[in-house]
């Protein structure tokens, strides 16, 4: 068993990513696995040194460890190039120059009939760009997936579930074609400012780490059958996947970077202990 534990760097660790790095490490160690650590820092315009480093020593006074080197995803730009190249030679990406206010307006034009389709990322693209011609070189834009097209042939998107999602699913996970086609839509698997996304990159990175369960928050359940496309795609294999419950402050918000009332760091200098932390969210 391998698990692994993957924040981005972009602010502090909050009582949520303590729930989710020690169940992980839990996990592996009662199977007598490894549990890694990798740094998720393709966004470089808010990725900070200083956080990175608050990471460590946070996780590190939980008591966790990882092997090294651990893996960081800024450099590994030229991997997920070779994936996304894969991807343009089979004809199933293509360039989009939309903004968020494009495909508002788009999916809300009165043609598109009702209320925007919203998916895990957000408003399912309407396909305005779907027609750009895919010829020539692989190019540095922003691209999206033809999930039509990519799904010709699969009878089903399917992967095992050992947690529970938002409204309990759990087992073996089964999703029609259909269902991704209008409920999840054209992602975007490389951004113009990234050259990948995260979508992309965390199922490069899974299998370049031989990860077999993968422990994460119930909001990232809906994207998890994004990934087994990719997956299937790419043919790497397809993880275990444990979405664990969410932990919340007392007015039953998800906790967020900002909230530095629950920050690790703020617990820390107040003098809990790594138990205390444990206890708080119910490990």
């Amino acid at each position: 068993m391998r698990t692994r534990f993957a924040p981005s760097p972009t602010g502090p660790l909050h009582l949520g990513h303590a729930y989710s790095a020690m169940l992980a490490s839990d996990l592996a160690a009662s199977a007598g696995g490894t549990f890694l650590l990798r740094i998720e820092d393709i966004d470089q315009s808010r990725s900070r040194q200083r956080w990175e480093a608050q990471i460590y020593d946070d996780l590190h006074w939980l008591g966790l460890e990882w092997p090294e080197p651990l893996m960081r995803q800024s450099e590994r730009i030229s991997d997920y190039r070779a994936a996304l190249e894969v991807l343009w030679q089979r004809g199933l990406l293509y360039p989009c120059a939309c903004r968020r206010r494009d495909i508002l307006e788009a999916a809300s034009a009165p043609q598109e009939g009702g209320e925007p389709v919203h998916g895990p990322d957000g408003v399912v693209y309407p396909g305005t760009c779907r027609a750009v011609p895919r010829t020539g070189a692989l190019p540095v834009d922003a691209l999206r997936l033809d999930m039509r097209r990519a799904l010709q042939g699969i009878d089903a998107i399917e992967f095992t579930e050992i947690g529970a999602g938002p409204d309990g699913e759990s087992g073996r996970i089964s999703l029609s074609p259909e269902a991704l086609v209008t409920g999840v839509g054209d992602i975007v698997v490389a951004r113009r400012d990234m050259g990948t996304s995260y979508h992309l990159s965390v199922v490069v990175d899974d299998a370049a780490q031989s990860i077999t369960h993968v422990v994460r928050g119930r909001d990232l359940f809906d994207a998890t059958a994004i990934h087994v496309v990719l997956q299937r795609l790419l043919e790497l294999p397809t993880p275990i996947y444990h979405h664990h419950k969410l932990i919340r402050d007392t007015a039953g918000k998800r906790l967020a970077k900002r909230d530095d009332a629950r920050a690790i760091a703020t617990y820390r200098s107040e003098g809990q202990t790594p138990d205390d932390i444990r206890a708080m969210v119910g490990l």
